[in-house]
Parts: C-alpha cells; structure tokens; sequence
C-alpha cells in the first residue's frame, strides 16, 4: 500500500466535474499545486465503464486518500461492518493509504435499524460518549487493519447533556481510540462564530502529532452569529489567517481544499489551491 508519507502539499476534493479539467491540465504549471485529490469511497466503491477508468487515471497519477461520508461513528445503530469490508477492499485495491470520517453520526438507529439522516449531528460531549465512540473507532480500525484520522465537525445546537468542551472531548476521543486526528481548519472557525470562543487558542490545544491532514474551506453567513457549513463559498481572511496559525503551530501539514458545491471552473479553484501552497512554503523558509 502507499505510504502516508506520500501525502504532502496541497489537496483537492475530486468532485466529478473537475476530472476532465484535471485530466486535460495534468502536468501543467497551471495545476502544479495539486499535490493529492481526496475521494468519498461511498460514490466510487464498485463503479465500472467510464467511472472505473477515470478513477484508474487518478490512482496511477495522484496519491488518493478517502474520507468518508456515512460510518456514523456516534450513532446507535451498530457500525455497518459490511461496508468496512468493502472499504477494506477499496483501500487496497487502489492503494488508498489514508481513510478519515467525521466524528459525529448520521444515523438515527430507529428500531435497532440503520436509517440515514443525510446531515452530520453533533455527538453530546459527555465522559460516556467518549467511551462509546472510542470503542466504535477502535472496531473500525481493527477491521480495516489500519489507524484512521477523525475530523472535528461543525454544529449549530449543542447537545443539551454535553459535560465537556468540544475541545476536551476531541482530545478524550484521540487518546482513548488512540487514532488520528483530520483537523478541519474552517469548521472550528464556524463553531468558534455560533459558539463564541477563540479558534486560535482552541488550536493551541489540539495534539500536533496525531494530525494526519487538514481541511479548509469557505462557508455561509446567515447572521453574523450563525455560520453554516457549506463548503460553497470563497475562504475568507479570519480562515486564511487560522491556517498560517496552524502551520507556525505545527508547521505545513497536508491540507485540502474542499468545495462542494458552487464549484468554480478549475482556473478559479486554483488561486486557493496556489494560496494555500504559497502559505505553506512560507512556513517552510521561515
């Protein structure tokens, strides 16, 4: 399998429409900032005809790594051990070194069921909890034969029987399933907006070994108390200031850019993509 250490630089999330604009830049300048693409194993597991070729494409050309979108390691119903196995599968198939999930749930285990809910929900910040999601992350890696990343989610209602920060519950989760961390830069700065606290000494606390890769992002406003996750948006200056923090923290991770939806043409994407190697080179000579 390749190695971890073969994620370096700048990522991008490979959504669809930007396979033909990737395929027909590749080994260009203009897209030499694109280090590594990331990939839901959800939309490309089992896929044939022009969907394979274009994944075989990806693979002989960039490092991939998975982040995933359905495990649901904070919910009731019982991890969904079949897929791991097609994980499992999918990873060494294609030599995926990296798979990452949320850590929240998407569940709702209605009558011991597995019903999808189709949005990421804050797990309650409690010591049980910590206990429950750790041992559901410890079952995941012990099936899959490999240490995952969890990322830190966003959330806009805190669970009313939460006993803990955020922060102290991330950490709690990292050293009891003693697994990676997949540090997503803009949903703190969202939390740190609906939740009034200071992203950047909530970084100051984040165990700078177990990050694996980082996430950044833009988001929607609704009010000036109220940011929504949607991956849709340009990144504004507070993220872009928190990442450059992030790299003199813990020096230049590897770090995506996502964009989910309003998906420029690739040109556009480039000036975040060249933004972010820019800022880690600055890290790097200083």
């Amino acid at each position: 399998m390749a190695s971890i250490s073969q994620i370096q630089g700048v990522g991008l999330g490979l959504k669809r429409e930007l396979i033909p604009q990737i395929q027909s830049l590749y080994g260009q300048p203009e897209i030499a900032n694109i280090n590594f693409v990331e990939i839901a194993p959800e939309n490309w597991i089992g896929v044939g005809g022009k969907s394979a070729k274009q994944l075989d494409w990806f693979v002989e050309r960039y490092p991939i790594i998975c982040h995933g979108l359905c495990l649901s390691l904070g919910g009731l119903a019982p991890l969904n051990t079949d897929f791991l196995q097609q994980v499992k599968s999918f990873l060494h198939q294609y030599q995926i070194p990296v798979y990452t999930e949320h850590l929240s749930y998407c569940t709702d285990g209605y009558k011991g069921g597995q019903g999808y809910l189709y949005d990421l929900l804050p797990i309650p910040f409690t010591e049980e909890a910590v206990h429950y999601v750790a041992k559901r992350i410890r079952q995941t890696q012990d099936i899959l034969g490999q240490r995952i990343g969890v990322e830190n989610a966003s959330f806009y209602a805190a669970a009313p029987v939460s006993e803990m920060s955020e922060l102290a519950f991330i950490n709690a989760v990292l050293d009891e399933a003693d697994c990676l961390l997949h540090l997503d830069i803009n949903n703190i700065y969202v939390n740190s907006v609906n939740f009034n606290f200071d992203p950047h000494a909530f970084l100051r606390s984040i165990p700078s070994e177990r990050i694996i890769y980082s996430h950044v992002a833009g988001h929607y406003q609704q009010t000036p108390k109220l940011l929504v996750d949607t991956h849709g948006e340009d990144i504004i200056d507070p993220v872009w200031a928190l990442l450059e923090d992030a790299y003199q923290l813990f020096g230049a991770f590897p770090t995506l850019l996502e964009r989910d939806t309003n998906i420029p043409p690739l040109n556009i994407l480039m000036n975040e993509v060249n933004k972010i190697a820019q800022l880690q080179r600055n890290q790097q000579t200083s």
